[in-house]
């Protein structure tokens, strides 16, 4: 996604190029997070779940949630989290319920063996925290600063899509 692209003006604003540059990061992030999750998995000889489908059990967690609940939330896209709340069922990873209020809705959690899965995810993040800790890759105030900002990103997004459009 690195794109720099020209104002009408045909110059480019630090703004413009610095917002272009964390866009292309965070989507890079974003596939090696889910690539890093992948390698560890496959050094387990875990090879049932995706990386995506093993993030999705981590930050689901101890909840009962339905799917509209993790797009509420901004973890997931519609058609996206629903395949995947699908496979992890049928593959026993999670458990289903129709909600008693209301039936078109299902309630998942997670079964033994999805927490079992969940935990490998934790243990792979906090040995990874531990390690940017040792190494000193970023402090605790350059986490702070980071997430601070990113936060500030994820409103503007948001706000993006409830009021303008």
């Amino acid at each position: 996604m690195t794109v720099h692209a020209p104002l009408k003006d045909g110059s480019r604003s630090g703004y413009m190029l610095s917002y272009l540059d964390t866009l292309s990061l965070v989507e890079r992030l974003h596939r090696l997070l889910l690539d890093v999750i992948k390698d560890e998995f496959e050094r387990l000889g875990v090879l049932e779940i995706n990386s995506v489908q093993a993030l999705l059990l981590f930050n689901i967690g101890e909840n009962e949630v339905t799917a509209g609940e993790l797009r509420s939330r901004g973890y997931y896209q519609g058609s996206n989290v629903s395949y995947n709340l699908k496979k992890l069922v049928e593959a026993g990873y999670m458990h289903h319920e129709r909600c008693t209020i209301d039936r078109r809705s299902v309630r998942v959690k997670l079964t033994p063996r999805g927490r079992e899965v969940r935990a490998m995810v934790a243990d792979l993040f906090a040995r990874q925290a531990g390690t940017i800790e040792e190494r000193h890759t970023l402090s605790l105030d350059g986490f702070e600063h980071l997430n601070s900002g990113l936060r500030r990103i994820e409103r503007f997004w948001s706000d993006q899509i409830r009021y303008i459009y």
